[in-house]
């Protein structure tokens, strides 16, 4: 799924995007998506850059629209979703991973390409060498 229709700014038609929190995480997703054939391209985890100034807001701990498209809204809106489903701005511990993969997923007819099902796939087969 995808916030801010921008994953095809950051990584193409080909190529799927995503933002993770933990360094070791993203070797897994990258080197399953070469594996796999649905190749993955990091996008920058800067909570400080991305989440904290585009989500601001004066009467909620964060709003759910990006103030700045220009601003990787692409990393901004995993941040948004990381920041919701884990807390990580509290809790270090908990690993995450917002993929995007919104553009190679279909044609420019709206059909489906099956981009990103070889990739889940291989994470759910392997869970167990990279969820220990």
């Amino acid at each position: 799924a995808t916030l801010t229709g921008a994953q095809s700014h950051a990584t193409g038609r080909k190529m799927g995007a995503f933002l993770t929190n933990n360094e070791s995480m993203e070797d897994v997703i990258k080197l399953y998506g070469k594996q796999s054939g649905d190749l993955m391209h990091p996008l920058p985890y800067v909570p400080e850059f991305h989440l904290l100034p585009e989500f601001k807001s004066e009467v909620a701990d964060v709003k759910n629209s990006v103030k700045n498209r220009n601003n990787c809204a692409s990393a901004s809106a995993g941040h948004f979703i990381g920041y919701h489903s884990c807390g990580f701005l509290d809790d270090k511990s908990k690993i995450w991973v917002h993929i995007d993969n919104a553009s190679p997923s279909h044609t420019d007819k709206m059909r489906a390409t099956g981009f990103g099902v070889a990739l889940f796939e291989e994470l759910a087969f392997n869970s167990s060498k990279w969820m220990s």
